[in-house]
């Protein structure tokens, strides 16, 4: 066997052997099952970056490891597709998963399922390569619902909690909404193509009518909207915080909610055919990314905050792969998978030295006590801010500027708005948790995490700096769009660049609103040049509607849950219960009532049986003489 090809398959091997091994035999591992699960996250890591280096220094390739359904046209098998996206997404995906499986040691320690945790974490890292690496449709639908299945049994890790299995159960349900429109996506390809290997139907679409491509585009777009949580479908992210925090930093926020936008960035072909289906896929960037930032300004529970961050980050990818801009908006989604990482990770370090405190206003002079810990969160915010040098400054600038320059004004402005906005949000929480007036009762207690815990912080904290220079301006000619942009050679370019505005003007607007959001919160929160109390009272309205999440979940419940609630007490009281039992049940009950009155005649009786057949003979005899 070549060396790539078992490089390929051994990549998602090692984790595959770790669900296994820890789910039959982790009792008999204990502690160690932690250790030995993240070597076995980290020799696929190696793995990926040999194979990043081969795929850079060569080509891609393909390949098939065992032919799986045959049907007649219908065939796919179990099938790797590697080019420069795909290993770019590998050394991601198993690069933080490492890291999450060494924090998660600390974290997790003394946890009674410490095993359980490591075994579903191992099978979903094994079901995101397997997503990555995919080559047909439907071994990548296998994958995206098997990732979905691993955010459902984490979320719920802790099942005792209600809290955290409704959240399980919610993130579900929200999901299949959208992976419903998925299926009947691929269905509809497979229809329209006759086949689901994708070389093969990116050579098909150029021919396909417009109107169905655009109508399998909106179907796949569907199943990206429920799984990286945009409007509206975005209702299960802020809840599935009920989990483990470096689940929310993996599955939450690194990996698995990207997924919707590396399935639109891998099938770019169909969407760059239909701008009808491009268009709605920014207008629902674009509103999701304000929309979520409106929503975190005023949040309380500093997982939730990041929450919320995650989907609006995810609004702006989706903004730049609507465009048609692909390549900044993969840029985009690496450089946040490590700032994004970083700061779920250091909540959990601040939980785990507030004994699981997640509310700011019980924080405060956090930094003297927990400076690892609040020198990472500082990067990790300067990062998601767009602050030169650190890699949000690069990738989000690139997705703006490329929105201007092709001309979507209003996108940019609303992007540019939910940049200060960002800014805001998330240096109201350093201040408020590290800087603010110290709690006495929380402080006493306040301690930094152990070593196994903040070196991946810190680790992720460097690269929070350093990988955005691989999209160092111009943008459009950065060593990061010259290496992928090759993968998007065959979109067909719906969206021109309009404008030629010097990326650095563009770029100043942007750390411009960043500072200015970043000044806002100090002017509020450190200097207390203005009381906010007196700022909510004067925006009264506003800042119920943020507060409150602008209803949507009460929304949904009066609307949504509750009638079908209605509609499915209905179907079980009326229509189970008394259409279907009670036919079922009224039939026996005559057939028994019937049994009862015929069981009369056989009595025993020899008078009753001379009765009964001279009734029978006359009424042979009638019949006879009347026909």
């Amino acid at each position: 066997m070549d060396l790539k090809i078992l490089i390929t398959w051994l990549i998602p091997l090692f984790p595959l052997a770790g669900w296994f091994l820890w789910g039959i035999f982790g009792k008999y591992f204990k502690g160690l099952s932690g250790y030995i699960a993240s070597g076995f996250v980290a020799a696929s890591f190696i793995l990926s970056v040999i194979l990043f280096f081969i795929v850079a220094y060569s080509h891609g390739f393909t390949d098939t490891l065992y032919p799986w359904v045959y049907a007649g046209i219908f065939k796919a098998g179990v099938s790797a597709d590697i080019d420069r996206l795909s290993v770019i997404m590998l050394v991601m995906v198993t690069g933080i998963s490492t890291l999450v499986h060494v924090y998660s040691i600390g974290y997790m320690k003394g946890d009674k399922g410490f095993s359980r945790y490591f075994s579903f974490l191992n099978l979903f890292v094994f079901s995101m390569i397997m997503l990555v690496i995919s080559n047909n449709l439907l071994l990548l639908y296998v994958f995206w619902e098997a990732v979905g299945f691993c955010s459902y049994i984490l979320i719920g890790f802790w099942y005792e909690r209600k809290s955290a299995s409704d959240a399980g159960k919610k993130a579900f349900i929200v999901n299949r909404i959208g992976d419903f429109g998925f299926a009947v996506g691929i269905f509809l390809l497979f229809v329209t193509t006759k086949t689901l290997n994708y070389e093969t139907v990116f050579a098909a679409i150029p021919s396909v009518p417009a109107y169905t491509t655009t109508i399998i585009a909106l179907l796949l777009f569907a199943g990206a909207v429920g799984k990286s949580a945009q409007f509206p479908l975005y209702i299960w992210l802020p809840d599935a915080m009920e989990g483990p925090t470096p689940v929310s930093a993996l599955i939450h926020a690194a990996t698995m909610v990207t997924a919707g936008v590396y399935m639109i960035a891998r099938f770019h072909v169909i969407f760059s055919y239909s701008p009808a289906a491009s268009e709605v896929v920014l207008i629902i960037g674009t509103f999701t990314a304000f929309f979520a930032a409106f929503i975190a300004l005023t949040q309380f529970d500093i997982k939730r905050i990041i929450a919320y961050s995650t989907i609006s980050q995810l609004g702006y990818m989706f903004m730049a792969v609507g465009i048609g801009s692909y390549t900044a908006g993969i840029f985009h989604l690496i450089s946040h998978a490590v700032f994004k990482g970083l700061l779920f990770l250091t909540a959990g370090s601040v939980m785990h030295g507030l004994s699981g405190e997640l509310d700011l206003r019980k924080m405060g002079g956090l930094y003297s006590k927990m400076k690892t810990t609040a020198v990472t969160f500082i990067v990790g915010g300067l990062a998601l801010s767009g602050i030169p040098p650190f890699s949000g400054f690069f990738s989000k600038d690139a997705v703006l500027a490329d929105i201007y320059n092709k001309g979507f004004y209003f996108a940019w402005i609303i992007g540019e708005i939910t940049a200060l906005m960002t800014a805001f949000y998330i240096f109201r929480l350093i201040f408020l948790a590290f800087f603010g007036e110290p709690k006495p009762d929380q402080n006493k207690h306040a301690h930094e995490s152990p070593q196994i815990m903040t070196i991946p912080m810190i680790i992720l904290a460097v690269f929070a700096v350093i990988i955005g220079f691989l999209g160092i301006p111009p943008f459009n000619d950065s060593l990061f769009y010259n290496f992928l942009h090759t993968d998007f050679k065959n979109a067909y370019n719906f969206a021109p660049f309009v404008n030629n505005t010097p990326w650095y003007i563009l770029s100043l607007i942007s750390v411009f609103a960043g500072l200015l959001g970043i000044y806002a919160a100090y002017l509020l929160y450190i200097k207390k040049a203005f009381d906010p109390e007196r700022i909510k009272s004067i925006f009264k309205p506003v800042y119920v509607l943020s507060y409150n999440k602008v209803y949507i979940d009460e929304i949904y419940n009066f609307l949504i849950v509750k009638p079908l609630l209605v509609f499915f007490d209905f179907l079980w009281k009326v229509i189970d219960v008394k259409v279907i039992d009670g036919a079922v049940n009224g039939i026996a009950l005559a057939f028994a009532g019937f049994s009862a009155k015929a069981r009369r005649i056989q009595n025993g009786m020899l008078m009753s049986y001379i009765l009964t057949l001279s009734i029978g003979a006359a009424a042979l005899l009638l019949y006879y003489f009347i026909r």
